[in-house]
């Protein structure tokens, strides 16, 4: 797999959730030959050994149930541990979840969207339903997920591995924009907490006319700690590889500095003379912004 990844033309590897216990003395051969060097982790990295599919949210700081939340909180100081073996600048978190079902909000909005009515006066009146349900349930599980990232922020000291709250898909998820920006302000003081910028997963939400995508990333940019690069088939279809979509990369390169990580984190299905060309296409048309790759 790591030999795969270097041949498509990738030194810098993020190695994430969808890996099992398996697969981690293997990887561990290939970095101590020095195939890649470790850009980063994605929580949970390994995946947890109950779970049979790639599930980073199977466990959630958020969760009604202490026991999940006792497991979440363990797996990822565990995998704080193995970042710092592999020498990693940072650790993507996932920080949990409202209970809100995606099947009753955001599919019926994405869907309505797809059918050309997202400025229909029905869609509208859904949108801020969504959103006035969320804001009211959301202050238990933002404290949670405050809470859980407090404690989490003293092992990343100690490791030296920054925390990188990452930019969700659905509205349902914590935080929102609002609740990001928030948390950013709460740990304004803590060096060990930053933001991670998810461009497939932002765009998808300004696809449903939630944010902006531009306005957005220039605002919570004082934050950055890096970024997944992906392209989106309108309206809802993200993990595809850059340039296959509707994303307009130059704009929203302008607020990562030099040097922040850019990883790109594409569907496994698909191609490597896909990716090959678009990697090469990037390269050309930013090439000060060479990307990672995640595995």
């Amino acid at each position: 797999m790591i030999e795969e990844i270097v041949d498509l033309g990738f030194q810098h590897i993020e190695l994430s959730h969808g890996m099992t216990i398996a697969k981690l003395p293997g990887i561990r051969r290939a970095y101590q030959r020095g195939l890649f060097t470790c850009s980063g982790v994605h929580n949970f990295f390994p995946s947890p050994v109950e779970v049979m599919i790639d599930a980073p949210d199977a466990y959630e700081f958020t969760s009604h149930r202490p026991g999940d939340r006792k497991r979440a909180m363990d797996m990822t100081l565990r995998t704080l541990e193995l970042a710092m073996e592999f020498n990693a600048q940072y650790l993507v978190l996932h920080m949990g979840s409202v209970p809100m079902s995606p099947k009753k909000w955001t599919r019926p909005l994405t869907a309505a969207v797809a059918a050309g009515g997202g400025h229909s006066r029905e869609f509208i009146k859904a949108k801020l339903a969504f959103v006035r349900k969320r804001e009211k349930v959301a202050p238990l599980y933002y404290h949670r997920a405050i809470e859980a990232l407090a404690a989490i922020a003293e092992k990343a000291a100690e490791c030296g591995v920054k925390l990188a709250i990452e930019s969700r898909s659905r509205f349902e998820d914590m935080p929102t924009e609002r609740e990001m920006f928030r948390l950013q302000e709460h740990f304004a003081d803590n060096p060990w907490v930053g933001y991670w910028h998810d461009f497939g997963h932002v765009q998808l939400k300004h696809n449903l006319g939630l944010l902006d995508h531009l306005e957005w990333l220039e605002r919570i940019s004082p934050h950055l700690i890096g970024g997944h690069v992906h392209d989106v088939e309108w309206p809802a279809r993200d993990h595809r590889v850059p340039f296959s979509g509707t994303l307009d990369y130059a704009p929203l390169l302008e607020f990562f500095p030099p040097g922040c990580p850019l990883v790109w984190e594409l569907s496994p299905t698909r191609e490597a003379s896909e990716i090959r060309s678009a990697l090469e296409h990037w390269r050309t048309e930013f090439p000060d912004e060479q990307p990672d790759f995640r595995c």
